[in-house]
């Protein structure tokens, strides 16, 4: 389950599109490839997954937040 460089391109573009961000990079992980990190300005915010069910290609975004993350807010 490999991800292709087409995929990770229009996948890259369409989290731009979401998140309303231009500065995120998608890259291959190093011990994985059924995942890629996902980055906005060089720091990891998730792990986007490649799901293959009955001949259907799905992607599941994973972030997580720490409570430290939210001082301040």
């Amino acid at each position: 389950m490999e991800f292709t460089a087409e995929e990770m391109s229009k996948l890259k573009a369409y989290l731009e599109h979401v998140f309303k961000c231009s500065g995120i990079t998608v890259k291959k992980r190093e011990k994985n490839n059924d995942s890629i990190e996902v980055m906005i300005g060089g720091e990891f915010i998730g792990v986007l997954y490649k799901i293959i069910d009955e001949g259907e290609t799905s992607y599941n975004f994973d972030m997580a937040i720490l409570d430290i993350d939210l001082d301040g807010f």
